[in-house]
């Protein structure tokens, strides 16, 4: 008796032992191989989860489940080849860099890191995979500034022809659009080109039969933002294709067009609202000047704060700002006794021109933190001046470069993608 029952508990826990290997192989397994690497399915899971969390907080109907995760793969794939050729490249974020830009979010949102981290934790977010996931936002707005944007060339002749357009139109708009974006493989064939605009067809009769635009993004768009329903925001015209723009002069709020073709694939744009945006001449200037500390191996961020609180105190009891700029400010203006000369709003980060902006000439901020370092911020002066001319040739640049960026940025992630090596292990994914 006692050896059957031995027996029995033997043969129970072989039983469970071999269910549990099973499903955890299941679990576990490989859902898509990305040149020398793997997804598997809890990553997937975990993603799928998090994105549809996402997605319902926008107030964005969910797709179905097969097409949210095959769009949620490719995200990931996406992702997987960008990081893997950063590593290639040797470009990283260290846990300094990671821990600053946590911090500002933090900060943004008005709450300490630890605050934030509580927060996070009480959506149901494990903290160290929203690190994870902002590592890989960095790297890859590193990747795109090394890759692209540092290659970008908007000349004299372009900006002058931009202008004259914007003359010819009698007023600049900006418009807020959401799209659609079936991408191409580079060097499409025939069948290939046919595939993808049956997709963009699709895409498009569901539009028509009342879906709604967001959760047909989810679905269908190859964009980076097709996961956050497409939603581009407001775009001035100048930085739009001149197709986009012909057709957005004749569209009307929540008017949805039909198929474009450009050369990286079809879009699909709806038209939320449109605004005027023309130039006002007059601005604001201010006269500012800052010592600057970095914060690195040598210098903690206590440290940098330490030392401003000591410097604030100098010149409050009479030292000279100028002489403790040359003395320790870490910022090329030092030697001009960390005078940057008059400002227009959007010349410096959004962190200093808010510090700057709450001081009355001849104050001086607390440290205040910047993805540069820590400042002691003076203001010496202020005034309006009348930068028409000047503004309108820089805003003519900033939009032909973000027009140049996006264009260029797209053909480089299909060109990624198509030299990345991937295979599909998800039957829904093919």
């Amino acid at each position: 008796m006692a050896n059957k029952l031995l027996k029995l508990v033997f043969f129970i826990l072989f039983s469970l032992s071999v269910c549990s290997a099973e499903a955890m192989e299941l679990v576990n397994r490989i859902v898509a191989v990305v040149n020398d690497d793997v997804i598997t399915a809890v990553e997937l899971d975990d993603r799928v989860q998090a994105i549809s969390s996402q997605i319902q907080k926008r107030g964005i109907p969910l797709p179905p489940e097969n097409v949210l995760r095959k769009q949620v793969l490719e995200q990931m794939i996406m992702d997987r080849i960008q990081l893997q050729y950063a590593a290639e490249v040797g470009l990283k974020v260290d846990d300094d860099q990671l821990n600053k830009a946590i911090g500002r979010i933090a900060s943004e949102n008005k709450m300490s890191t630890e605050q934030f981290r509580k927060a996070i934790e009480q959506d149901g977010v494990d903290f160290d995979k929203f690190k994870n996931e902002i590592r890989t936002e960095i790297v890859k707005t590193k990747l795109r500034q090394r890759e692209v944007d540092s290659k970008i060339v908007v000349t004299d002749t372009e900006v002058n022809n931009y202008l004259r357009n914007l003359k010819r139109q009698g007023k600049a708009e900006e418009y807020n659009l959401s799209h659609i974006f079936i991408r191409l493989p580079e060097q499409a064939d025939a069948k290939q080109i046919e595939a993808q605009l049956r997709k963009a067809e699709h895409a498009l009769n569901d539009l028509k039969g009342g879906a709604d635009f967001g959760q047909v993004a989810a679905s269908y768009s190859d964009a980076q933002d097709a996961l956050q329903g497409g939603a581009l925001g407001w775009k001035p015209a100048g930085q739009l294709p001149t197709a986009f723009t012909e057709l957005l002069q004749k569209m009307k709020p929540g008017e949805v067009s039909g198929i474009l073709r450009s050369p990286n694939g079809f879009h699909i744009i709806k038209l939320n609202d449109r605004r005027d945006a023309s130039s006002q001449a007059l601005v604001t200037q201010t006269h500012v000047r800052h010592i600057l500390i970095k914060t690195g191996e040598n210098v903690s961020e206590n440290d940098a704060q330490k030392e401003l609180l000591s410097i604030r105190d100098k010149i409050e009891k009479g030292a000279d700002f100028a002489q403790e700029a040359k003395l320790h400010s870490d910022d090329p203006s030092a030697s001009d006794g960390g005078d940057i000369g008059w400002v227009s709003p959007g010349d410096t980060v959004p962190e200093f021109q808010k510090a700057m902006d709450a001081l009355k000439p001849g104050e001086i901020s607390e440290p205040v933190h910047t993805p540069f370092g820590w400042h002691l911020i003076q203001v010496l002066g202020r005034r309006s001046e009348d930068v028409g001319k000047e503004k309108q040739i820089m805003e003519a640049r900033k939009a032909l470069g973000a027009r140049k960026s996006d264009e260029a940025y797209q053909e480089w992630l299909r060109q990624l993608r198509d030299r990345a090596y991937v295979e599909y292990r998800l039957d829904d994914a093919q």
